[in-house]
Order: structure tokens, then sequence, then C-alpha cells
């Protein structure tokens, strides 16, 4: 569902004419087998493509949270939204999409760097405060967490050195803390 961003269908809604934007859904969800493939197969239904799911236990070990991340227009999402609240396992909902928050995305990539290259390849790393986890004969393994786009910015840099492998975890996010007034 995550993975490399190419040739990437995100909607087959034929619904009106206005534009696709980017969802970030928030779902909170009891912590239960089965929950997982009812909310895929709510999307799937109505010809969404996921284009990023993270799942993982939040405080509570009886909840998971979910960041999807969907593109489609606003009149679908608001009707997907609704339904996802109706399933019975899903506690809350909520489309982050104007909601000031922080994201990340973790990536792995393996990448080809023989010893004439290995050190432009740590040096981009570095500049994007990447670190080199694995160290392979012709190979170094890069973890990188930030932004989707930091992390498709990376990815380009590094393709021309040879990617061998990648994974990535797909968005999280969490609304922001309210500010305190200004004085």
């Amino acid at each position: 569902m995550s993975g490399e961003r190419r040739g990437r269908v995100t909607s087959h809604s034929s619904v009106g004419a206005t534009a696709m934007q980017k969802h970030v859904l928030s779902a909170l969800v009891e912590n239960k087998s089965g929950v997982l493939a009812h909310v895929a197969d709510l999307f799937s239904a109505r010809g969404f493509n996921i284009d990023s799911l993270a799942v993982g236990e939040t405080e509570d070990p009886q909840f998971s949270r979910m960041t999807i991340v969907v593109a489609g227009d606003e009149l679908i999402l608001e009707q997907v939204r609704k339904q996802l609240d109706r399933l019975v396992n899903v506690v809350k909902v909520h489309d982050m999409s104007r909601t000031p928050r922080v994201e990340r995305d973790l990536a792995l990539i393996r990448v080809g760097a023989p010893q004439g290259k290995r050190s432009q390849v740590i040096e981009l790393a570095h500049l994007f405060r990447a670190k080199i986890v694995d160290v392979g004969q012709s190979e170094l393994m890069v973890e990188a967490v930030g932004t989707e786009d930091k992390l498709d910015a990376l990815v380009d840099l590094l393709r021309p050195f040879g990617l061998v492998e990648m994974a990535r975890t797909g968005r999280v996010a969490l609304a922001r803390s309210p500010r305190a007034p200004r004085t």
C-alpha cells in the first residue's frame, strides 16, 4: 500500500469535476483482528486506492490508530468518512487534512555504494539527517524519517546510485497540541 510512488492510481471515482486532493484520515479503532480488513474493504468497494496506511497501538493497548492517506474529492471522502464512522470497531474518525499536524514517514533504502561512491551516499544521507544502519560490500542501507516530500527527494537523489530495495512505513500523523494564546 505504501512504497515507491510510481504509477499510483488514486481514485476511480467519476463523481463531479472537483479537484482530487490528498486526505489524511485518522481513525481510532478497537485493537482487534479483522478491523484492518474491514477498513481496507470499505475503501476498495468505493474504488479508492489507499496511498498510505499505517496502523499501530495507541497509549491504550485496547485501541489502535490508523493513519490513512487517500486522494479523492471532498464529497466522496466525506461519504467514506461517515461510513468508516459507522463500522462497529471504529471509535472515532477525523479528517486531518485541514488540521495543523505533525506527519512522519520512515524509509529503509538499500542503495548501491561501491567503494568509489560510498562517501557520496553517506554525505547525501547526512544532508537529510538520515542514518546509515547497515553496511555491505557494495551497498549501504539508509534509514530516513521525515515528510513524504523529504523522503521522495532523498530517494530521487539516491536513485542514480542504484536503488536495490526499499520499504516505507507510510505516514503517521497526530494533530498538533493547542498553542497558548499570544499576549
